[in-house]
């Protein structure tokens, strides 16, 4: 989109400057103070000094890109660390509760299996499974507007 600008700029300077030739190849006298020049095209001069300020903006308009595409890619690389963080606490609550459950159903092996127990186990299990799967949910909702 810049370069469009650019172009459509210089194509109207050049046909600004196509149109009066005579006033820009006019010779002026220029007068700096410490010296003079005489029969100097001071349009030319007007118009070569014109293409300063479109260079700048150019460059501007580029660096201020580079700028936003690094912000991006820094945000990039912090939302990949978040989710390698959120991954591994992710693994080390299945850990716990994969040896919670081995110990309870050593502990359930180990005796004669009295129905109470199992039906406290079976609750238990089922009160873990649904916070984990609630905490599964709000992972990804969080992952989900994060990363848009």
């Amino acid at each position: 989109m810049r370069i469009v600008v650019l172009l459509v700029f210089v194509v109207l300077l050049g046909l600004l400057a196509a149109l009066n030739t005579n006033f820009l190849t006019y010779p002026h006298t220029l007068n700096l103070g410490f010296a003079s020049y005489p029969n100097l095209p001071l349009g030319l001069l007007l118009l070569a000094v014109m293409f300063v300020p479109v260079l700048v903006f150019y460059f501007w308009v580029g660096v201020a890109k580079l700028r936003a595409e690094a912000d991006s890619a820094r945000l990039l690389r912090d939302m990949e660390a978040l989710r390698l963080s959120l991954d591994t606490q992710e693994g080390s609550r299945f850990a716990q509760l994969q040896s919670h459950l081995d110990q309870r159903l050593g502990a359930l092996g180990s005796g004669k299996p009295d129905g109470a127990d199992l039906d406290a186990v079976n609750a238990r299990i089922d009160t873990l499974s649904r916070d984990l799967n609630l905490q599964l949910a709000q992972i990804d909702d969080y992952l989900k507007r994060k990363l848009g």
